[in-house]
């Protein structure tokens, strides 16, 4: 019933840092309801909501629902013992309302994934395969603004429980764990995780996801940032889990943003496994506040 991840919200202090921010990253802002809403250049879809708060906080995560499965969702969750509750002050009303494990609000909203813009395909010479003849491949990298929102990760201190929750009651399914650490959740046939969950003391955010068109297009955003200021980061490499190429910016309120490129894609036959490997495949280790959950506990 769920079809993938919507948008993410969180408050912080400061919107007029989040909107520079946000915009160095390569997302299109606007004020809406005394709210920042960024969406991701030709996708009418809110990807990320920012609202005014003393300290960055998760204020809620929201899924799409397939249109005309909503009511079939509801009893599935009332079957689990979970009841609607009232948003958050300050969020969006529409949508089914929910509370997982950790408190932290879950909007359901009964509505299609807008399409992400049209790209030309990304045409390369690799390995023994030839795809592009005659045209000069760094000519080609002229697009390197991100096209969805693919998944984000969230910190919390009861992973078996949350877990259970977004699996039994909610219908994604485990794509792969690094026990003890991480686990990935899949909505289905597509990327190889659309949510997932980070081991900590206490719930949090870590970080949202975007794809972009291609590894130059990574590289090309990092350096767009740079260049505008923001140098904090993780990258360029290649994760294990998802084989996604990455590369992470520290927001101004000590998490995470990623643009991605080339993420595993699953079907129905795939099987989750159990894998003890570092993070990244090749690229620098991961610095060492990459894991560190600064927002204050609730």
């Amino acid at each position: 019933m769920i079809t993938g991840l919507h948008h993410y919200a969180l408050a912080v202090p400061g919107l007029d840092v989040a909107d520079e921010f946000l915009r160095s990253f390569g997302l299109e802002t606007s004020a809406e309801s005394n709210r920042l809403v960024a969406r991701c250049p030709g996708r009418e879809q809110e990807q990320v909501l920012m609202v005014e708060g003393p300290a960055k906080q998760l204020f809620y995560v929201a899924f799409s629902v397939a249109p005309g499965s909503l009511d079939a969702l509801r009893e599935r969750l009332e079957r689990a013992g979970v009841a609607p509750v009232e948003p958050p002050a300050g969020a969006p009303e529409c949508g089914l309302w929910i509370l997982d494990p950790d408190g932290t609000p879950v909007r359901l909203l009964e509505t299609q994934p807008a399409s992400p813009r049209q790209i030309p395909p990304v045409l390369s010479n690799i390995g023994s395969q030839y795809h592009r003849f005659d045209t000069p491949g760094w000519e080609t990298a002229e697009d390197a603004m991100p096209r969805r929102l693919g998944h984000c990760l969230l910190f919390t201190p009861a992973m078996e429980p949350m877990v259970r929750f977004y699996t039994e009651a909610l219908g994604l399914a485990v794509s792969d764990r690094i026990p003890g650490k991480v686990t990935f959740l899949n909505a289905g046939p597509g990327d190889h995780h659309v949510f997932g969950f980070i081991a900590s003391t206490h719930p949090g955010f870590h970080h949202g996801s975007y794809e972009v068109p291609s590894l130059d297009a990574i590289a090309l955003g990092a350096r767009r940032m740079l260049d505008r200021g923001w140098s904090r980061g993780w990258g360029l490499g290649r994760h294990t889990v998802g084989s996604n190429y990455f590369h992470y910016m520290a927001d101004p309120w000590g998490s995470w943003i990623e643009w991605f490129s080339d993420i595993d894609q699953i079907r129905d036959c795939w099987i989750p496994k159990d894998w003890d490997v570092p993070p990244q495949l090749w690229g620098p280790p991961p610095p060492a506040e990459f894991v560190s959950n600064l927002e204050p506990p609730r």
